[in-house]
C-alpha cells in the first residue's frame, strides 16, 4: 500500500460505542474514515455493559409520568460528581443528549424502558441490548463508508512539526505500518481496567478488585497520548463497581449469567459476612464498591424478599434477580435464618439487622445508615419481610476506569499547560473531566457518543480546511 493510500480524513482508534459513534459522524459528513479495533472482535466494554444510556425528558418517560428535564440530569451530574466534575463538559452533555437520543432512534434502535439507578433522583436508565446496540451501530458505519479493520493494534501516534506547530498527522500499528490522518485522530480505546501496571500506579486501593472492564482495555490510548505530553485528569477518583457475583455460574448458564446484580435500588440492603450493614444503600455503587472493599473477604451480601424479587428485569439490565437465580448465584430461602446459613453469614447478628431496619422504614427509629430512599432522594425504602428471602455475594468489580485524558468541549486532548494537542481527540471511557468524584449510572455510553460525534465534527473540519 502507498503512503497515499494509506491516508484517511480521521482515524478512529478503539471500536466500542464511543468509537463507532466517532466513525459514523465523520463519514456522515463526507469524510474518509479508518476505524481500528485491536481485538478481533468489535465493542470492547460496551459489549459487556448493561446497555443502559441516561437520557431525560424522553417519551418513555412521559409515558410513565416520571419528570425530568436536562437541567435535572445536569444537576445530577454534577452532585454525583461531587461538583469536581468540568462543568463545561457536563453542559454539553445535558445539551446534547436528547438529540443523541433521538440519533440514536433514527437508526432503529428503540428505547422502551426506563428505571432507576445509581445517582439519579428520578428514573432515567434506558436499558437497550448492547450488542444489538453495537450491531445496528457497525452496519451504520459500514453503510456509510467508514473503512473498518479488526487486529490493528495501534502502538503509537504520529506526529510533525516541533513545540507550539507539533501536531499529530496519524498513527503507527504495531506490526510497523504508518497510517496518516489528515483531520485527526480519535482515541476511544477505553480505559486500563485489565492492565495492572497503571491500576498499581493511578489506583492502588483497587489492585483487588476483580478486572471485567473489555479484554483490550490496557491503557493504550491513554499512554500515547501521555507520550506526547497530554494532561491526566481524574485519575484519584477510579472507583470498583459493587455488585460483581462471586460465584460461578451453574454449568451452562456462563453465557446468560448477569455479570453484575443491582438490587439495592429496588430495597435489597447489604450485609458484611458478620451479618451487619456497613453502607447506605442508596448512594452510588461506586461508593458501595469503595466500603465492599474494606469488608473482610472483599464481600457485601445482597439481602432481599420477595417484593425486590419481583422487580426483576431481564438482561441487559443489572435487575436481573431472576436471571442470577437460575444461573445459581442467588440464594433462596423461606426464612432469614435459613437464608444466612445458605450464604454463611451470622443468622442472629442479619435478624437484628433486618429487624432494625425495619423498624427505620416505618419510621420508628433513624436508619442507622441515613438510608432515606432508594436511591439519591427518590423511592421510599420498603421493608424487608415478603418471604420467601433471597441473598447474593458481592464483590467490587473494576469495569471501567472513568478518567484519562484532558478534553475540551469539541473533545481536543489537551497538553499539560491545557493547550489543545492540534490533531489529537478522545471520548469514551479514556476522556477524563466528566465523571468528577463518582459516576451516574447511565452517562457514560451516552457520553462516548456525544463527544465522539462532536470529536468527528471537528477533524472533518480540519481535513477540509
Amino acid at each position: 500500500m502507498t503512503q497515499q493510500e494509506n491516508q484517511h480524513d480521521v482515524v478512529v482508534i478503539g471500536a466500542g460505542m464511543a468509537g463507532h459513534c466517532a466513525a459514523i459522524e465523520a463519514a456522515r459528513r463526507g469524510a474518509s474514515v479508518l476505524l481500528l479495533e485491536k481485538t478481533a472482535l468489535y465493542g470492547g466494554s460496551t459489549r459487556m455493559c448493561g446497555g443502559a444510556f441516561a437520557f431525560a425528558g424522553t417519551e418513555v418517560q412521559r409515558r410513565n409520568e416520571i419528570p425530568d428535564s436536562a437541567q435535572l440530569l445536569e444537576q445530577d451530574l454534577l452532585e454525583a460528581g461531587k461538583h469536581r466534575n468540568d462543568k463545561a463538559l457536563v453542559h454539553v452533555y445535558a445539551e446534547r443528549q436528547y438529540e443523541t437520543y433521538e440519533w440514536l432512534q433514527a437508526m432503529g434502535l428503540r428505547f422502551d424502558k426506563v428505571s432507576l439507578s445509581g445517582s439519579q433522583s428520578v428514573p432515567r436508565n434506558h436499558s437497550i441490548d448492547p450488542v444489538l446496540v453495537l450491531e445496528t451501530l457497525h452496519a451504520q458505519a459500514l453503510a456509510a463508508g467508514v473503512a473498518y479493520r479488526a487486529g490493528a493494534h495501534v502502538e503509537r501516534l504520529l506526529t510533525e512539526g516541533e513545540g507550539d506547530a507539533r501536531r499529530v498527522t496519524g498513527v503507527v500499528l504495531k506490526n510497523g505500518e504508518r497510517i496518516g490522518a489528515r483531520g485527526g485522530v480519535v482515541i476511544a480505546t477505553g480505559g486500563f481496567s485489565r492492565a495492572p501496571d497503571l491500576v498499581e500506579r493511578f489506583a492502588p486501593h483497587l489492585r483487588e478488585a476483580r478486572p471485567m472492564g473489555g479484554h483490550g482495555n490496557t491503557g493504550d490510548g491513554l499512554r500515547m497520548a501521555w507520550a506526547l505530553g497530554a494532561d491526566l485528569i481524574d485519575l484519584g477518583y477510579v472507583k470498583g463497581t459493587f455488585g460483581a457475583p462471586v460465584a460461578e455460574p451453574a454449568p451452562g448458564k456462563e453465557e446468560v449469567a448477569p455479570r453484575l446484580v443491582s438490587a439495592m435500588y429496588r430495597g435489597a440492603i447489604i450485609v458484611n459476612r458478620a451479618g451487619r450493614r456497613f453502607v447506605n444503600e442508596s448512594v452510588s455503587y461506586k461508593t458501595i464498591g469503595d466500603r465492599c472493599l474494606e469488608q473482610p473477604e472483599l464481600l457485601g451480601f445482597q439481602v432481599f424478599d420477595q417484593r425486590v424479587m419481583d422487580q426483576s428485569s431481564p438482561l441487559p439490565t443489572v435487575a436481573d434477580y431472576q436471571g442470577a437465580l437460575d444461573a445459581g448465584l442467588v440464594k433462596q430461602a423461606d426464612s432469614l435464618e435459613a437464608l444466612a446459613t445458605a450464604l454463611g453469614i451470622d443468622a442472629d447478628a442479619l435478624r437484628e439487622t433486618v429487624d432494625a431496619y425495619n423498624r427505620a422504614c416505618d419510621g420508628a427509629e433513624p436508619d442507622a445508615f441515613g438510608r432515606t430512599s432508594l436511591s439519591t432522594g427518590y423511592g421510599k425504602p420498603t421493608r424487608v419481610e415478603t418471604g420467601p428471602f433471597y441473598g447474593l455475594a458481592c464483590t467490587t468489580g473494576l469495569t471501567s476506569t472513568y478518567c484519562g485524558l484532558h478534553i475540551d468541549v469539541d473533545a481536543r486532548v489537551l497538553d499539560v499547560y491545557k493547550r489543545p494537542i492540534e490533531g489529537l481527540y478522545a471520548t469514551g471511557e479514556v476522556m477524563g473531566g466528566f465523571h468528577g468524584e463518582t459516576y451516574m449510572s447511565g452517562s457514560s455510553l451516552a457520553k462516548g457518543c456525544i463527544f465522539g460525534r462532536l470529536a468527528a465534527q471537528h477533524a472533518v473540519a480540519r481535513a477540509t480546511a
